[in-house]
């Protein structure tokens, strides 16, 4: 008998004595009253054993047939033998045509007493973590590349950012790709409508931290690498940025992807929006009404934001050191400024930066001393070269604009050379208890 039969004799025998109630022994064994009495009875006519299941002993209907079940037995220790459990559930049912599950074919390898080709790891423990108490505490950030459009438009990359305490939708950007024009702006998105959050919450992507092995003196000195150019935005405005090694480490906004592809996509196509323009103007439209649908009252009511700095415009941007030539201009790939005529900056350190709305600022000293428009309407913020190359040693301004500065510059002949005269240097003569003087005379060894 089972453990579950064997406490149900000594009921049934109270009852058939009297002791207890029928109502008493049902509520005791957890069964129906009809299923009591009838137990009851089994047990007066055929004693313990009639407390067994009648199915005990019996064959499975499910079972698997004799004749299956040999031949899967043949071909895994034979033609078979050797592959891992799934791998031999694909062939029997693909090639031998033998409808078994992965489960039956463990089940047969470990009758026969086969070991298993690979060991079976145990199941990972992951703990939900706990979302944050305030709105704008924490934000999670990434990019989904998806065909939002249905073969209507283009294959957008949409940057989003959601909020970890409430999940709400807090900005949207279609982007041609996962870039870091798309992050700024993003960022400049949510800045200007919430504020600064606390930290982010990211991958591991090359816009946010630094996945080259390469380390500059400075850095090996200093312990850390410098961030990239994304980071040091972050820097400047003071928010944390804390990475992800695994998509279910970001859940919140993963499954974010999976509203947004079921719902944009069809609203999209309701309003016949196919270009990238028209997507992004409909954008905010689409989360005012998304996000009391879905967000969630957060555990604090004090929101974490901060305001954001009145010159978030040059703080969302690329910058890299340069120095002044002599006509006091200052180059940045083919992009150039020319700085004020008060005073001469030449062969000066400047710092260049090229914002995500296109501008070009020159800054020295921390004040703004040139500025210069967006080249296009359609300015795309792309970094010229990893901020740890600023740090490199510069050629000077003549040598780096070539012979377009040297045009402009004097040139003297140069006089000819006459070579120094060299001075004879006194003869030196070891001193007299030196051991030279006191060496043995060199004698060849005899052969022999």
């Amino acid at each position: 008998m089972s453990r579950k039969e064997v406490p149900r004799a000594g009921l049934l025998k109270a009852a058939l004595a009297g002791k207890i109630s029928n109502a008493q022994g049902a509520l005791a064994m957890h069964v129906s009253l009809r299923q009591f009495q009838r137990a009851k009875v089994r047990f007066a006519t055929e004693g313990a054993g009639g407390l067994l299941h009648r199915l005990r002993g019996r064959p499975s209907p499910r079972r698997l047939a004799v004749e299956v079940r040999a031949r899967a037995a043949e071909l895994l220790q034979g033609t078979y033998a050797g592959l891992n459990d799934c791998h031999l559930t694909e062939k029997l049912q693909e090639v031998a045509g033998l409808p078994l599950s992965r489960s039956s074919v463990r089940r047969l390898r470990r009758t026969l007493g086969l070991p298993a080709t690979r060991r079976r790891r145990g199941r990972q423990v992951r703990m939900r973590r706990t979302p944050e108490a305030q709105m704008g505490a924490l934000v999670q950030l990434d990019a989904s590349p998806f065909a939002w459009f249905e073969g209507r438009g283009p294959v957008l990359a949409l940057h989003g950012a959601i909020d970890d305490a409430t999940g709400t939708g807090l900005a949207l950007y279609f982007r041609p790709a996962e870039d870091l024009h798309g992050y700024a702006t993003l960022l400049h998105l949510l800045c200007t409508t919430y504020g600064l959050p606390l930290a982010l919450y990211g991958d591991r992507l090359g816009v946010f931290v630094r996945n080259d092995p390469h380390w500059t003196l400075e850095e090996e000195l200093r312990g850390t690498q410098d961030p990239t150019h994304f980071g040091r935005i972050l820097q400047e405005l003071g928010i944390g940025y804390i990475t992800a090694h695994s998509p279910q480490a970001k859940g919140r906004i993963e499954r974010f992807w999976q509203t947004l592809q079921d719902r944009l996509v069809s609203e999209l196509r309701l309003r016949g929006i196919s270009t990238p323009e028209a997507a992004n103007a409909f954008l905010p439209e689409f989360l005012a009404d998304l996000n009391p649908r879905f967000a969630r009252a957060p555990a604090a009511a004090a929101a974490a934001w901060r305001p954001a700095p009145r010159n978030l415009a040059a703080v969302l941007s690329c910058r890299y050191t340069r120095t002044v030539a002599r006509d006091n201009t200052v180059h940045l790939g083919p992009r150039w400024v020319q700085l004020p005529r008060r005073r001469s900056y030449a062969g000066r350190r400047v710092e260049l930066r090229e914002g995500v709305d296109g501008r070009l600022l020159v800054f020295t000293d921390g004040a703004c001393v040139a500025t210069q428009p967006a080249p296009a309407a359609d300015f795309i913020l792309r970094p010229r070269r990893s901020p740890s190359s600023d740090r490199r040693p510069r050629r000077r301004a003549s040598e780096s604009h070539g012979a377009e500065v040297g045009r402009y510059l004097p040139t003297s002949p140069k006089r000819p050379s006459s070579p120094r005269p060299r001075l004879a240097s006194p003869a030196r003569t070891p001193h007299p208890s030196h051991p030279w003087r006191h060496s043995t005379p060199y004698s060849p060894r005899p052969r022999g």
